[in-house]
């Protein structure tokens, strides 16, 4: 199945995109943002790219005759660093996550994500980093595989689950992802209508082995150091752990001091460095039935207090 960027044109929308600007996409895989993007730059705007996962940097290489694009394999978490290192003289007008795996991603067996097809358990955004989710799973006791799929996956059967994993390696080590879904399957009594019973046990192998929330915590907490006043921040996530922490950050940190009573400013170290812009914005039936992965989206947008 070809890659359809989610939500496309609302993120292109709430990027505000100026034709001279500077901008990063830190999820290019397989470009359909960026080349939304790269669309509405004059001869002088400029797209720095990023993905962890070395299949996006074979993808890169459609655009790479393109001036205004630059392409470097490296994790979002690590995007203050390189902005840093592409644009010493500056700061960005805004930056783009699409959160989550793609379905290019999904669609090949050798990358281990998905439950409809089988192959290596290993579900590494970057291969050559990490260990597998099947060393993980191997190796990790009862009650910690039971804890990353009741909080990562938010699974009810999460120590059914884990129980009949540890049981299941004792006679021989999980590989496949088709022995795991099975395993899954026969394990939870009961499955939500229309979703297959593996779903939540594979999302929250794949987050925590990704370290995805880590991830995006060390994001949010470093690129407003690099953003110029009124950049935009687009976010696309499709798990609700992942939205919490954006719409907390987005909303100028919920724990921030308030302001002694009569001090109309607040101090520089204390004042919220984002602010949300506009109500979260989630794909439309039309997007929904043309691409099915979209129906979990949900994007949010954030701006660069002065």
């Amino acid at each position: 199945m070809p890659h359809t960027p989610v939500l496309l044109e609302a993120a292109l929308e709430a990027l505000a995109i100026r034709p001279d600007g500077r901008y990063v996409d830190g999820t290019f895989g397989r470009g359909g943002h960026s080349r939304g993007i790269l669309s509405r730059l004059g001869p002088k705007g400029q797209l720095l790219a990023m993905d962890r996962d070395p299949s996006a940097l074979e993808a890169s290489g459609q655009l790479a005759a393109d001036p205004r694009f630059s392409f470097r394999q490296e994790s979002f978490s690590h995007m203050a660093e390189v902005i840093r290192q592409h644009w010493p003289d500056g700061g960005v007008d805004g930056v783009l996550l699409d959160l989550g795996v793609s379905s290019p991603q999904l669609d090949e067996p050798s990358r281990g994500f998905s439950f409809q097809h089988d192959g290596p358990l290993d579900m590494r955004m970057d291969p050559g980093t990490g260990i597998p989710v099947s060393e993980w799973l191997n190796r990790a006791d009862e009650a910690a595989i039971a804890d990353v799929l009741h909080t990562l996956g938010e699974e009810r059967f999460s120590r059914r689950i884990a129980r009949a994993i540890v049981a299941a390696r004792r006679t021989a080590p999980l590989t496949r992802t088709r022995e795991l879904a099975d395993l899954v399957r026969r394990a939870v009594p009961r499955s939500e209508p229309g979703r297959h019973p593996a779903t939540r046990t594979f999302q929250a192998l794949r987050i925590h082995i990704n370290d995805e929330l880590g991830e995006l915590r060390t994001w949010l907490d470093t690129i407003p150091d690099v953003l110029v006043t009124g950049a935009r921040l687009a976010v696309i996530s499709f798990h609700s752990l992942e939205d919490r922490l954006v719409k907390r950050a987005f909303q100028g940190r919920s724990d921030a001091p308030r302001p002694p009573r009569g001090l109309p400013i607040l101090p520089e170290a204390t004042r919220p460095r984002l602010r949300m812009v506009g109500k979260p914005v989630r794909p439309d039936a039309a997007e929904c039935q043309r691409n099915p992965r979209a129906r979990s989206a949900v994007l949010r947008v954030g701006e660069r207090n002065p």
